[in-house]
C-alpha cells in the first residue's frame, strides 16, 4: 500500500482508501452524519422587541435569560410575524403559509371555532416527524379545534369526548395546550386531545390588567398557574428525551392578558404589571435553558425565542410610554396594527457551534419561514404544495449570505385584513390608516386620508411622512408584486398553488 502513494497522484490514493473502507463496512470521517439537532421554538405572547433590554437599552427592566440567550445566539432586529395577531401567526408558523391565504381573512378564531389549518396541509411537525423527530406542543394551540357536540344544552360542548383536528392531528407526537388565548374561554387544559379534568365553574374576572372573559372552567384549571404548568411540562418532556431528535413547540399565554405576575414577581419590574410578567416569561425562558443544560440536550439544541405579535395597547402602553418604556422600541402602533409596531418582534437563536454568539442580523425575515429553515438544516425538498410562503434562514445562521437577502419581500397583515408588502426598505400600506388598534383606526378616522401609504422604514422608523406621491413608480412595483404573490398562491418560488377566494375580501379592494 505505501507503495502506492509514491505510484499514483494523491487523489487516486484518497478514492482506493474510500473504497477499502467501504468494504469494511465503515465510513470515512467526513461522511459520517452529524446527529440532527433538537429545535426547541418558544412563542411569546404579545411581546414588542422593546421588551427585550438586548434590543433596548432603554427597556426600564432587564430580561438577564434573554439577554443571555442573544449573548450566546443571533438577535435579528427585522423580524416579523406573519400577522399582527395571535391565530395568523400561529397557523404561518406551522405552514410557512400566510393565513390569509386560508378561510381566515380577518381577526381570529374563537371558543369554539373549527380547526382552521386544512386537512392536506403539511406542517412543520408533519415535516419533522417524516425525518426521525419526535414531536411534542406544549402551551397555546388557538387555531381552532373540532369539538365534540354536546346532547346537553346547558354545555357549549362535549368536553367528555376527545376534540378532533387538533395537534396530534397536526403531526404532534405529544401536546398539552390550552384551546387559545388565555382570556377566550373554555379554560381547560388538553392533554392528547382530552380534557385533562371537567369544568366545574364559571370563572370570570374583570380588572384592569387580569381580566378574561366569563367561560366553563376545569377544576384543575387555575390562570394565574398557567405559564408554570406549560414550563413543566416542557421540562418533564424534555427529562425523557433520551435519543433522537426532536422538536418542542412551546407558544406562551403570556404576556398577553390576563396578566398575572404572582409571588416575587409582583411589582419587580417598578413598571407595571405588564413589566412584571414579562420578567416572569424571561425567567421561564431561563428556566427552558437550563433544563437544557441539566439534561445534556443544550449542544445539539437549536433554540429560538420570539413572540406572536408586538405588545397589546392594554398592556398600559400609554403609561409605559411616559414613563420612558416603549414596547415597540421607537417603531410605530402595537399589537393589531399594519405598523411596524403590530408585527416587528424579537427573535433570538442559539444553535452550539454553528452560530456565532453575540451576533447580530438585520435582515428581514418573517416566521412563516420556520419550516424551510428546517428543510434546509437538514438537506429535504418540500413538496410544491407546502411551506409556499417560507425562506431557508439558515444560511444567515451560518453566515454564507454575503450580506444578500434572503427575502425577495415579506408581506405583512392587520387584525382587520388591511396588507403591507415590505422589500428592501421600502413598505407599501395598502389602507388609510392603521388596519387595527391605533390611530387611525378604519372607518371615520382614516376618512379623507390617502388611499395607500409607502415610507421607506430605514430613514423614517416611526412612519411619519408618507412618500406616495413622491414615489408613484415605487407604488405601482409593489402593488405589482403583492398582487402577483396572491395570484400566484406563493411568495416563494415554485409551482403555483391555489388560495381560499372569498367574496368579500377585506384589504383587496385595491386589486
Amino acid at each position: 500500500m505505501s507503495h502506492l502513494i509514491f505510484l499514483y497522484p494523491m487523489k487516486y490514493f484518497l478514492t482506493l482508501l474510500v473504497l477499502v473502507l467501504l468494504s469494511l463496512g465503515l465510513k470515512p470521517k467526513e461522511q459520517v452524519s452529524a446527529p440532527k439537532p433538537n429545535i426547541v421554538y418558544i412563542l411569546a405572547d404579545d411581546m414588542g422587541a422593546g421588551d427585550v433590554s438586548a434590543y433596548n437599552a432603554q427597556a426600564r427592566f432587564r430580561t438577564p435569560h434573554l439577554d443571555r440567550l442573544a449573548s450566546e445566539g443571533m438577535a435579528f432586529t427585522d423580524a416579523h410575524s406573519g400577522s399582527a395577531v395571535c391565530t395568523p401567526t400561529r397557523y404561518g408558523i406551522l405552514t410557512g403559509r400566510y393565513a390569509w391565504r386560508s378561510r381566515l381573512k380577518k381577526g381570529v378564531t374563537w371558543s369554539y371555532d373549527s380547526a382552521l389549518i386544512e386537512d392536506k396541509r403539511m406542517t412543520v411537525a408533519h415535516f419533522l416527524k417524516q425525518n426521525g423527530y419526535h414531536t411534542a406542543s406544549v402551551g397555546k394551540w388557538h387555531l381552532g379545534l373540532d369539538w365534540a357536540v354536546a346532547s346537553d344544552t346547558t354545555q357549549p360542548v362535549d368536553f367528555t369526548k376527545p376534540v378532533q383536528k387538533g395537534p396530534n392531528y397536526y403531526g404532534f407526537d405529544y401536546s398539552f395546550v390550552i384551546p387559545a388565548s388565555l382570556d377566550i374561554p373554555p379554560y381547560v387544559y388538553l392533554e392528547n386531545g382530552r380534557v385533562t379534568t371537567q369544568p366545574d365553574r364559571q370563572t370570570e374576572s374583570k380588572t384592569a390588567f387580569g381580566w378574561w372573559r366569563k367561560g366553563p372552567t376545569g377544576a384543575d384549571f387555575r390562570h394565574e398557574e398557567v405559564l408554570d404548568t406549560f414550563i413543566d411540562k416542557s421540562i418533564a418532556y424534555l427529562s425523557q428525551r433520551k435519543s433522537g431528535p426532536f422538536f418542542l413547540y412551546l407558544p406562551l399565554a403570556a404576556p398577553h392578558t390576563p396578566i398575572l405576575p404572582t409571588g416575587e414577581w409582583a411589582g419587580k419590574s417598578g413598571l407595571n404589571e405588564y413589566g412584571d410578567f414579562v420578567l416572569m416569561v424571561d425567567h421561564a425562558v431561563g428556566r427552558i435553558q437550563r433544563a437544557l443544560v441539566e439534561n445534556g440536550l443544550d449542544q445539539n439544541t437549536i433554540l429560538i425565542f420570539t413572540a406572536d405579535n408586538g405588545c397589546a395597547p392594554y398592556a398600559g402602553t400609554t403609561d409605559m410610554e411616559k414613563k420612558g418604556h416603549f414596547s415597540s422600541n421607537g417603531y410605530r402602533g402595537y399589537k393589531a396594527d399594519i405598523y411596524e409596531g403590530g408585527h416587528r418582534v424579537p427573535f433570538v437563536v442559539k444553535w452550539p457551534g454553528k452560530i456565532k454568539p453575540g451576533t447580530r442580523s438585520d435582515q428581514t425575515i418573517c416566521l412563516t419561514d420556520l419550516m424551510a429553515t428546517c428543510a434546509g438544516i437538514l438537506n429535504e425538498e418540500l413538496p410544491a404544495t407546502a411551506a409556499e410562503d417560507s425562506y431557508d434562514l439558515s444560511p444567515i445562521w451560518l453566515g454564507k449570505t454575503s450580506g444578500k437577502p434572503v427575502r425577495e419581500a415579506t408581506v405583512h397583515h392587520s387584525v382587520e385584513g388591511a396588507f403591507a408588502i415590505r422589500q428592501g426598505n421600502w413598505k407599501l400600506v395598502l389602507d388609510p390608516g392603521s388596519g387595527g388598534w391605533s390611530y387611525p383606526k378604519p372607518g371615520k378616522e382614516t376618512q379623507g386620508l390617502p388611499a395607500v401609504q409607502l415610507y421607506n422604514v430605514e430613514k423614517d422608523p416611526a412612519e411619519k411622512t408618507n412618500l406616495y406621491a413622491q414615489y408613484p413608480q415605487k407604488v405601482t412595483e409593489l402593488k405589482a408584486l403583492l398582487a402577483r404573490y396572491i395570484r400566484a398562491g406563493r411568495s416563494t418560488k415554485g409551482q403555483p398553488q391555489p388560495y381560499v377566494q372569498a367574496a368579500t375580501w377585506p384589504g383587496t379592494e385595491w386589486m
